[in-house]
């Protein structure tokens, strides 16, 4: 039973119906339209009084490395690492556009410390773009950029002015007292000389048509810090160098003058820190050209020395020269050598050889007489060997052989040594020469390393002078054309439209505003007001029959009558309607016993019970109206009735009931049984026995008998008799029981303490639509807004 009965509360709690909860607000329409009303008139008076701003917007293209743009002059010493944290790029551009010094300087420029405007009725109108007047300080003090001051400038005729202090503060006085001037002429004043001249629009005046214009001097610093806060400047994307820049001012002229005037300050500046470097750059080129010619000359004369002192003229010539005869040299040895070895070869072979053996032919590669005396020996022996062969050793002709081939031996052997002597002097003076020239190669390592360590620095110092020279004519260019840091590609322009205020924005939230504060007070009103107010305060919350409101009575202590057609009159008649169906299912022929109570007492229960009761009366029934709040009785205040009554038959033993029942004078079926005297003991006698026969008595005699019971929260005289109730009308009285305390009425609900219950919600307000505002021969008030539905 617990979770269905919680079950249904939080069902009826998330069922939130919307037209309800916007009917909490539309009822107090009127708040609303009086303070959209309000909010519309001041957004309209903002308009008309606030001075409007106009932005002014122009595009640059920043001359970026990383996105093709130019290079800066130290970029020529790039190859030698020099300037690479000077490159330029947009982010850093940026920042210098927005920095306090270049707005500073662009206010100097334009005198933007000293304005010039014309009262209005309001404010003052900024003259800037239309100025009759130009104003100049010259031999300006150390004070003028911290000055602070206002002077009214009469213009008097077409030739003359007056100038007079406009400030109060003494301390502000630049001049003293008031004076008139010529236009042109010199005035001293504690801040410089000022100089007040015509302007062209001077002279599409009449001098009638002339006004009191003031000057307003205001100090640099606020003066850039007000701009620096309207400056805007933006890249247009990341891949992007073009730049936006914008500010927003009360004149249009002016602002457009502040871009155009920055632009051109930030690219004089940028090439004048170009030309800088560059001029600086040039010197530091020529210094050091004057000091690498001295060292570059020096080194070329230590070339000239050391190739004549060691007779060189180019060493990897000469090198490659000595090596090829060395070698060459090395290879007629080697030849003599063999040549030497073939001779010993040969004489030894001679020496074994007798005269029939032949001496080998292509052996001496000398040109000499030896090859020719072999040959004439091998013929000779080859002429022996062949007589030989037909005759013997004794033959003459072979003995006379024999004589010329030993006497021709000799002469080969003599032949042969004379080469060989030959030879070995040959071989030597090969050695000879082939020593010379290993000792040349010997020594060209050490020349080489000696002439690479002069060449080396001849090289270097040449290399750097030519390098110079170089970036000499490169810084020299740069200096003849100095390209700007940045290129303009929209020239700034002003809206002819203000960017503030806007119009629509400043009405839609005036009129969001006038929605807004009587929303915010009725929410927040509605969020602390802990009170019941209407059946809308109890749909969700309690699972308790609600049977009806009753609004405010006029008279509280009137009872309902036949000829009553006020709102509280009929909605007492519907309760009683409704109650009808609460008590459909006691049976015939019983009187209805409804009880009435509520959670705390001065909530109307008394009230509810007397005219539940008439109406009862009033519809034929006889009905009794009994009164068992007997602590704190209030019968009195409704009818007229004895101090004698239901306390005085609980508490004697042989009284008739009947002694103390009356008769209401004005209704035919009304009868009261008072609570009487306050007892001592009243939860005591409310518990006994007599209670309960009391009730089954007087359910014979009437139709309906009409119970007033004490508040359930405070005693538990109400629980001691609910067990005869038919139904329990529980009283709550709106503006008065917190939303909280419906706990204790939905408890008794739940635990079936207080039978057949149903609530009645006393003392709303009917001018809200909570009541019932209509009766015979009236008009039904709806809601406003139903009206067109």
């Amino acid at each position: 039973m617990k979770d269905f009965y919680n079950d249904i509360i939080d069902n009826e709690a998330e069922d939130v119906d919307v037209k309800e909860q916007l009917y909490k607000y539309l009822v107090h329409w009127r708040w609303f339209l009086g303070s959209i009303i309000v909010c519309i008139i001041l957004a309209f008076l903002y308009l008309r009084y606030t001075t409007p701003n106009y932005e002014a917007v122009t595009s640059i293209l920043v001359k970026d490395e990383k996105k093709g743009g130019m290079l800066s002059e130290l970029s020529a010493f790039s190859d030698l690492g020099l300037g690479g944290n000077m490159k330029n790029n947009v982010d850093n551009e940026i920042e210098v556009l927005k920095s306090r010094t270049l707005v500073e300087n662009t206010i100097k420029k334009l005198n933007l410390t000293t304005g010039l405007f014309v009262e209005g009725k309001v404010i003052d109108r900024d003259i800037y773009a239309q100025a009759p007047i130009r104003i100049n300080f010259i031999n300006k003090s150390v004070a003028f950029n911290e000055a602070e001051a206002i002077l009214k400038c009469d213009l008097l005729d077409l030739n003359t002015f007056s100038l007079e202090n406009e400030t109060e503060n003494q301390e502000t006085f630049i001049i003293k007292n008031k004076k008139e001037f010529k236009f042109g002429e010199k005035i001293q004043t504690k801040i410089g000389t000022l100089i007040i001249d015509k302007t062209s629009f001077f002279s599409m005046k009449e001098t009638d048509d002339l006004k009191s214009i003031n000057i307003v001097i205001s100090p640099l610093d606020e003066v850039t810090e007000n701009f620096r806060e309207k400056l805007k400047v933006e890249s247009v994307s990341k891949t992007s160098s073009v730049v936006n820049i914008s500010i927003s001012d009360p004149v249009g002229k002016k602002a457009e003058d502040f871009l155009d005037n920055m632009i051109q300050i930030y690219n004089n500046d940028a090439a004048e820190d170009k030309n800088y470097i560059s001029e600086n750059t040039s010197k530091f080129i020529a210094g050091r050209l004057s000091l690498i010619a001295k060292e570059l000359d020096g080194v070329e004369q230590d070339v000239e020395s050391f190739k004549k002192t060691n007779r060189l003229t180019d060493i990897d010539s000469e090198a490659k020269l000595f090596i090829e005869d060395a070698a060459e040299y090395d290879k007629k040895g080697i030849e003599t050598e063999i040549q030497l070895n073939v001779a010993s070869s040969l004489l030894d072979f001679i020496k074994k050889s007798n005269n029939s053996d032949l001496l080998p032919t292509n052996m001496i590669s000398d040109k000499g007489d030896a090859g020719a005396l072999i040959n004439s020996y091998n013929q000779l022996v080859l002429d022996r060997n062949r007589i030989l062969k037909s005759a013997t050793t004794e033959n003459p002709s072979v003995i006379k052989l024999d004589q010329q081939i030993s006497s021709l031996k000799v002469s080969v052997v003599e032949s042969i040594k004379r080469l060989q002597s030959n030879l070995q002097i040959q071989n030597r003076d090969f050695k000879g020469q082939e020593g010379i020239l290993k000792s040349k190669i010997g020594k060209i390592p050490v020349q080489e390393r000696q002439f690479r360590v002069i060449a080396r620095q001849q090289k270097v110092k040449e290399e750097l002078y030519l390098y110079l020279l170089q970036k000499r004519e490169e810084t020299a260019i740069s200096l003849a054309a100095t390209e700007p840091n940045a290129r303009v590609i929209d020239a700034a322009r002003a809206d002819k439209k203000p960017i503030s205020p806007k119009k629509k924005i400043i009405y839609l939230a005036g009129l969001l505003l006038g929605i807004c504060v009587p929303f915010g007070i009725i929410y927040t009103n509605n969020l602390l007001d802990t009170k019941i107010k209407s059946k809308l305060d109890l749909e969700g919350k309690t699972p308790i029959p609600f049977i009806g409101d009753v609004p405010t009575s006029h008279d509280t202590k009137e009872l309902i009558k036949t000829e009553s057609r006020s709102s509280s009159a009929e909605a007492i008649r519907i309760v009683r309607t409704n109650l009808e169906f609460m008590l459909n299912k006691v049976p015939n022929g019983v009187a209805k016993t409804i009880f009435v109570t509520s959670t705390f007492s001065s909530e109307g229960k008394t009230f509810i019970s007397a005219n539940l009761a008439g109406t009862f009366a009033l519809s034929g029934k006889k009905v009794l109206l009994a009164g068992m709040d007997i602590r704190n009785p209030k019968f009195s205040e409704y009818i007229d009735v004895p101090n004698l009554g239901l306390t005085n038959y609980l508490s004697s033993s042989d009284k008739n009931i009947q002694d103390y029942i009356i008769k209401h004078k004005k209704f035919e079926n009304f009868y009261i049984l008072p609570s009487g005297i306050i007892p001592p003991n009243p939860a005591e006698l409310l518990m006994g026995k007599k209670v309960d026969e009391l009730f089954e008595q007087l359910k014979k005699e009437y139709d309906y008998i009409i119970v007033d019971t004490a508040p359930v929260s405070l005693v538990t005289d109400t629980l001691l008799i609910a067990k005869n109730a038919d139904t329990f009308v529980y009283v709550m009285r709106a503006n008065v029981l917190e939303k909280h305390m419906l706990s204790i009425a939905n408890t008794l609900y739940k635990e079936n303490k207080l039978p057949n219950m149903c609530i009645v919600l006393n003392d709303t307000d009917s001018t809200k639509g909570y009541g019932y505002g209509y009766g015979y021969g009236t008009v039904l008030n709806k809601p406003w807004y139903k009206r067109f539905f």
